[in-house]
């Protein structure tokens, strides 16, 4: 017996050896003495005059950018990792470059979290005891348990983990094990993701379905752009991602910029325009506000409203609505809650002063073309369906949807090359057709039979008929790390007569890999052959040659030979790899993708190119130009075939859908209300045990979990929680204090950063820091979900990322 310390020397070892908080410096130094296995020294690196090869590949994180990266080699290891050199600084050719966690793929690769070898637990779940096993003993026992777990409970209890660490790829992407999964007659799916999960559900009720906004590029056309927790500098900080396109309009067309956020984010900075700090939660209480001074003062755009548009007056709600039920009602408080939604009425739930809400309502109707966007932390709440709502009715009360420097609310478009993508099943459909919420997983592992639609959000069926018994978790972190309710989920999992039988894949021992039966170690995408479609950043699409660097290191595998192995077990090989290689799988994505866009180079012509550049044709994306043109034409996929402000869906789904144990704000509602939820705005005034609001933002030295092992990372990015000078005077907390911050779900530990650039009575702890818990149970990595409460909204039954209620308090001073 061997304990995974034998395979690996973990990150959060050296957190634990060096007592470190926030301390990154104290990381690199032990880093430093440990070494990292194959791995040249950067300074030695940069010195060589000479290398033996320089492959095209790219960093596969979940940023949504995909940058290209040149991977130079020397006697089979990776000596630097170079940007994108091919482009320019202009629009529509931008230079792809990679950022501060793109460029840091040599410490990943010879990181001393690689995982070496395929291992078995031996001893209790969670408790960290393994066993070193060969590949054929690995491959015997997931297909004996895949075998075991159909014949008992039939394939519905099987289920491929949600993740986004590989989600860039293609062949590399998450798409092997799916596709070995459903080659055995499929698995229990899922809808939503944890990072759109509330808007997603939205889409449907107001627009038919999902909805980009125009391109951030067309916001050269703009006069205002207005946006509510879109932060692209710092989520996609790429040359070719958002980052370069802001940049570049702020620089060549000085567009006034107004972010409406908890924080005074990066977007928000560089974009030298306005910030209005607002409570977390509260978006949809701002809107109304303003919508109310634009209507009194008859600045809304009426004809749009009367024409495109359902429910926003009276005369235009659908047969059945009850009187009163539009609206222009509901601000008028006319409906059921009597309640007039003045700007002094958002002023007081939403922080921002009435003056500011009439003036911001002004300046936003009256200014002509105005971009209306929202990132996605907006509706990362406990009822972030309606706030993402809320922003699509700003964009049609001012009438901006489908026009030139417009929007119409949703995160911004983008341009597309149509690059094929690599069969997740063969056919029209997957075997299995039941879904259940990416979020609510842990529900179906507690008690599948009691999950129902009307409950619990269950698709395809009335009920479940069985609860998960088998998990493949590939290259994703959230079955600890990255999932609220950190204990819960570990009480959940300890308990292996739920579900049976845990394989865990990846190439880093993440907090998740700890609650695995078996981990097997596989490649990074610079270990095998792909063909990587591009990012959706503005208007230039792309794709990338993803070529193999080196060889696979220590007893790693690639996910497409494991995945072959288990199928030839499980007697679907031939349908699983259709007579393929993964190179010749690739061939297959190359010919695929040039039939539908014959401009699309050949693979010997790609390999040489790296990266290949494709503007849109139309110029600029214009979300939904056709139905504003001519909506008798092109209707939207809502029953009226417009934009329905009142949703009579959402109205029915209200009388029949089932809360137990109701909590506030676990409701539906046909309007995009103003909600208090629990642990919202409104409890944090009056909660004197909890009384700041905890947000989660995301990081520039990480993509949710993936990078935050690495030691260049934290030191450049170290963990720390914001706090405002206001909140941290009260608790006698300076600037780099070690703080605790703490729930009635746990604490986490790690350094202040005291900030005006954070609203008060707002804290935020960057998301995705690896969970390092300390005997005393207290995490030491600053993880986000030690101290979030699972809790799914009512509509998606999606992740509430950013809300809760937490006390900090000073733990040393440095």
């Amino acid at each position: 017996m061997t304990s995974i310390a034998d395979h690996r020397v973990s990150r959060r070892s050296f957190m634990k050896w060096s007592g470190v908080a926030g301390g990154s410096a104290a990381l690199v130094a032990t880093a430093a003495h440990v070494g990292m296995p194959g791995i040249a020294p950067a300074a030695a690196a940069d010195g060589m005059e000479g290398v033996d090869a320089t492959v095209w590949n790219a960093c596969l994180a979940n940023c949504q950018s995909r940058c290209p990266l040149r991977l130079q080699v020397k006697d089979g290891t990776v000596v630097r990792v170079l940007p994108d050199n091919t482009g320019s600084d202009e629009l529509g050719d931008l230079q792809i470059r990679a950022c501060v966690r793109g460029l840091n793929q040599r410490e990943r690769i010879y990181s001393p979290d690689r995982i070496k070898k395929p291992v078995k637990r031996v001893g209790a779940r969670g408790e960290g005891k393994w066993e070193e096993i060969s590949w054929e003993e690995a491959f015997d026992t997931i297909a004996s348990e895949m075998k075991r777990v159909k014949d008992e409970y039939g394939n519905e209890a099987l289920w491929y983990h949600y993740g986004s660490g590989s989600t860039g790829g293609n062949i590399t992407k998450r798409g092997t094990w799916p596709r070995l999964i459903n080659t055995f007659g499929g698995y229990l799916g899922q809808y939503g993701d944890y990072s759109t999960a509330q808007i997603t559900a939205a889409f449907p009720y107001q627009y038919g379905g999902w909805m980009g906004s125009n391109s951030l590029e067309d916001a050269q056309h703009s006069q205002l752009q207005v946006m509510f927790g879109n932060n692209p500098l710092e989520t996609r900080m790429s040359g070719g991602g958002e980052l370069g396109v802001v940049q570049r309009i702020r620089k060549d067309f000085g567009v006034r910029t107004i972010s409406i956020d908890p924080r005074y984010n990066d977007t928000a900075v560089d974009a030298d325009g306005e910030w209005v700090p607002i409570r977390p939660g509260t978006d949809a209480a701002l809107i109304a506000g303003m919508i109310h001074v634009m209507v009194t003062e008859d600045l809304q755009d009426q004809d749009f409203l009367d024409t495109y548009c359902v429910g926003f007056d009276e005369d235009t709600l659908p047969e059945g609505a009850a009187k009163h039920s539009s609206y222009r009602s509901y601000l008028e408080g006319k409906g059921p809650d009597g309640i007039e939604k003045t700007p002094e009425w958002a002023a007081d739930i939403t922080g921002v002063p009435a003056d500011r809400i009439r003036r911001l309502a002004r300046e936003i109707a009256t200014t002509k073309p105005c971009a209306v966007t929202q990132g996605w932390g907006v509706q990362r709440h406990a009822n972030g369906e309606n706030a993402a709502r809320a922003v699509f009715t700003l964009a049609a009360a001012i009438g901006q949807i489908g026009v030139k420097g417009g929007g119409n609310g949703a995160r911004e478009g983008n341009y597309r090359i149509p690059v094929k993508a690599f069969p997740l099943f063969d056919g029209e459909a997957p075997p299995v057709s039941t879904q259940i919420s990416c979020f609510n997983w842990i529900d179906a592992i507690n008690d599948g039979p009691s999950m129902t639609d009307v409950k619990d959000g269950v698709r395809g069926k009335e009920k479940l008929d069985v609860g998960i018994k088998l998990m493949v978790v590939n290259a994703s972190n959230t079955l600890i790390n990255q999932h609220n309710g950190v204990h819960v989920t570990q009480e959940t999992l300890k308990d292996d007569s739920k579900c049976e039988f845990i394989v865990v894949i990846d190439h880093q021992w993440t907090p998740s890999c700890d609650w695995g039966d078996i981990v097997l170690p596989s490649t990074t995408n610079f270990e095998e052959n792909d063909l990587i479609p591009g990012g959706s950043c503005g208007d230039m699409g792309w794709a990338i040659w993803g070529g193999k660097a080196i060889e696979p290191l220590y007893e790693t595998k690639i996910g497409y030979e494991m995945c072959t192995e288990i199928a030839k077990r499980l007697g679907v090989e031939e349908e699983f790899t259709q007579g393929r290689t993964q190179e010749e799988w690739r061939t297959w994505l190359f010919e695929g993708t040039k039939a539908d866009f014959p401009d699309f180079p050949s693979e010997e012509k790609m390999e040489q190119m790296g990266v290949y550049r494709h503007h849109n044709p139309a110029g600029t994306t214009i979300a939904m130009k056709d139905f504003r043109e001519d909506p008798e034409a092109n209707p939207l996929m809502t029953p009226s075939g417009k934009i329905e402000i009142y949703s009579a869906q959402l109205a029915e789904m209200a009388k029949t859908w089932v809360f137990e144990g109701v909590t506030e704000g676990d409701k539906l509602t046909a309007l995009p209300e103003q909600i208090d939820t629990w642990e919202g705005a409104l409890e944090a005034r009056e909660n004197t045990e909890y009384p700041l609001q905890c947000i989660a933002h995301h990081y520039k030295g990480r993509t949710h979990s993936s990078y935050a092992n690495l030691a260049k990372n934290l030191e450049a990015h170290p963990q720390m929680v914001w706090i405002n000078p206001k909140d941290a005077a009260d608790r006698d907390i300076e600037n780099g204090d070690i703080v605790d911050v703490f729930s009635p779900r746990g604490t986490l530990r790690t350094e202040a950063r005291v900030t005006p650039r954070i609203a008060p009575g707002v804290v935020s702890v960057p998301q995705g820091a690896w969970y390092t818990p300390d005997k005393d149970g207290v995490d030491l990595g600053g993880n986000i979900n030690t101290i979030m409460k699972y809790h799914p909204s009512p509509l998606a039954k999606g992740n509430p990322g950013h809300t809760s209620l937490v006390q900090i308090k000073r733990h040393s001073r440095v």
